[in-house]
């Protein structure tokens, strides 16, 4: 049997050839960075702060790991940020998803002025001290409501959830389960949410993110240690980290132990970033194939 070769010009091979070499450049740029990260967190503090180390651990050492894992604290605030945000994800899918799919029904009357009525907050805000008052005189000051509850509804999230129940779900199996006896909550609980597996991982994923990396509104709303998320205690350990430097004109020794602590106070920023971030990390990867789906999906019209 005769096989036919197709022939490549120069002018694809060389768009090949730059095509190839912008992908590795990109990987590059993602990569180094998270690689840098990594290897400056388990090397000496001395080769990190002199610029030794660029890219791969030099003198290995784990000091800035049993720092940051020797705070009592650390486990109260891993603690704290995973509660947090299990019932912030919760609450949030529990009011975006039926909101959203409640707007893309045709026969929902005045929907658009619903809608538009939604989208006010996006642009007028009521500010931080009112804000504050208002928890305040709710009597949510160091509880997990004063964290959860002013951000539960997301008027973006609400947009593309509802895009995807619109260009995802048939209109004619919603009309036939109708037919055929099911009520509007069976509707919703029986059929559209299991198809509706893609923008609920997607939904998922970026409100736990959020409330994973959110330290501000506890920095507020949070006067109990005890209540702090990950984020704020990692926070208080760079800050006396840092604080080393104060103690170095007491004498010779104290000036030793100063200086060593400010070395170390490099490589637990470093220590931080991977702490703060490797349980997302872990997550994601089970939650990649319906992340992107749901983006996809979600983003074919409006």
């Amino acid at each position: 049997m005769n096989t036919k070769t197709i022939s490549v010009s120069k002018t694809d091979r060389l768009f090949m050839g730059v095509v190839y070499l912008f992908i590795a450049l990109a990987l590059f740029l993602v990569l180094y960075p998270l690689i840098y990260v990594v290897s400056a967190s388990i090397s000496s503090p001395t080769a990190v702060n002199s610029g030794e180390m660029w890219l791969l651990p030099k003198n290995i050492t784990w000091e800035g790991y049993k720092t940051i894992l020797g705070y009592d604290t650390i486990w109260q605030g891993y603690w704290n940020t995973i509660k947090y945000t299990a019932i912030g994800t919760f609450i949030n899918l529990a009011l975006t998803l039926p909101c959203a799919y409640a707007m893309g029904r045709p026969e929902f009357y005045g929907r658009n002025l619903f809608m538009k009525f939604l989208m006010v907050p996006m642009f007028i805000g009521g500010g931080l001290i009112p804000s504050y008052l208002l928890i305040k005189n709710l009597g949510m000051i160091d509880t997990v409501w004063a964290i959860t509850l002013p951000g539960a509804v997301s008027v973006y999230n609400i947009a593309i959830t509802r895009t995807f129940f619109q260009s995802t779900i048939p209109r004619e199996m919603e009309e036939a389960a109708l037919i055929d006896g099911c009520t509007d909550f069976q509707l919703f609980f029986r059929i559209i949410l299991p198809l509706s597996m893609p923008i609920i991982a997607v939904m998922g994923l970026f409100c736990g993110v959020a409330h994973w990396n959110s330290y501000f509104s506890a920095l507020i709303y949070f006067t109990d240690k005890s209540m702090y998320p990950l984020q704020l205690v990692l926070r208080e350990i760079l800050v006396n980290s840092d604080m080393a430097k104060e103690g170095a004109a007491m004498s010779s020794a104290a000036a030793e132990v100063a200086f060593s602590k400010q070395q170390l106070a490099a490589v637990i920023k470093y220590g931080v970033m991977i702490v703060s971030t490797l349980p997302i990390i872990m997550i994601y990867p089970f939650l990649q194939r319906y992340f992107v789906k749901g983006v996809m999906v979600g983003s074919l019209k409006g």
